[in-house]
């Protein structure tokens, strides 16, 4: 079933949560336990973030050095299979640029098209952590809208290799990042917005937005967006503050705002447990106002912090 069947069909505000695959080493264990409290509250569906590889240098026995590519957290398309097996409930792959050629990206989606996923959330993703700037790999694409562009094509049945006709079509529905603070890289929001709308028109089915704590940030990116003739659901991307660290890690990471009350509530904690009390109090206020506001569905991003999110729906439902 599709992000789009769900909203469809849904008659309130929806519930989806985000999780990271395990680290390397780790079993599927690690989602299971991450997600079984979270499944009292019937999410509609999973999405799983995709990794891409970093590079590193081992030192060998005779003092010189390796450069080896590592992918700390693999398996998200596992992940998902087992997702969608063990709980019956839809996953949503993140499918991203860095770190995959075009016929890497073409066989991942064929192996999703046989496990009957029917969703993928389409992504440049960063640079690797030692470079600056992003940089495709060799045959690989620099731009969301051109991973956008090939998976439209195989639900057309057109795949890389042209002697391939009448190709078998697969159904994704195609979901998009938005940026209510505006992407950093952008030179400023009408830019960001129109690449966004460019996106829309070339297949995207709905926007998930970035983390963001100003709703009025959100509400003013959806009537922009609207303003413009982008009228596919936009889904607003939630996360709790839940550390000081987090005051200027966030910002840094992620080009995101903290709001004045929220960050002086913060800097008032002594411990870290305080601050998830503050943190997750704020997201519920976010939440309520956001469903208020009429948003198709509530996303949490978890990562690592599934009790707080669980306090969190737990008032709302």
């Amino acid at each position: 079933m599709t992000v789009i069947d769900h909203i469809n069909q849904g008659k309130d505000t929806l519930i989806s949560f985000e999780v990271l695959p395990p680290l390397k080493g780790k079993s599927i264990n690690s989602i299971y336990d991450h997600l079984d409290p979270l499944m009292e509250f019937k999410p509609s569906w999973i999405n799983v973030t995709y990794h891409r590889s970093e590079t590193m240098f081992k030192k060998k026995q005779d003092g010189t050095f390796d450069k080896v590519e590592v992918r700390k957290r693999p398996g998200t398309v596992g992940i998902c299979a087992a997702i969608m097996n063990h709980y019956q409930i839809d996953a949503v792959p993140h499918f991203i640029c860095g770190g995959f050629s075009k016929r890497e990206t073409e066989d991942a989606l064929i192996d999703l098209n046989f496990l009957d996923v029917d969703n993928v959330l389409v992504l440049r993703g960063d640079a690797p952590k030692n470079e600056t700037a992003f940089e495709p790999e060799p045959d690989g694409h620099r731009y969301a809208i051109d991973l956008l562009k090939q998976v439209s094509n195989l639900n057309n049945g057109i795949y890389l290799d042209e002697d391939i006709l009448n190709g078998g079509k697969t159904k994704f529905c195609i979901g998009v990042a938005g940026y209510p603070e505006k992407h950093f890289e952008a030179p400023n929001l009408e830019i960001d917005l129109q690449r966004l709308k460019d996106k829309v028109e070339a297949g995207a089915c709905y926007i998930m937005t970035q983390m963001f704590f100003d709703n009025k940030k959100f509400f003013q990116f959806v009537n922009d967006c609207r303003a413009i003739g982008i009228n596919v659901p936009i889904i607003p991307g939630l996360k709790p503050l839940t550390t000081k660290k987090q005051l200027s890690v966030l910002p840094r990471l992620f080009h995101v705002d903290i709001p004045t009350d929220l960050s002086n509530s913060i800097m008032k904690c002594k411990t870290d447990a305080e601050c998830e009390i503050v943190g997750a109090e704020w997201l519920l206020q976010q939440s309520k106002e956001l469903r208020e506001f009429g948003v198709p569905v509530l996303h949490y991003y978890t990562l690592g912090k599934p009790k707080v999110i669980w306090n969190v729906v737990k008032e709302l439902v």
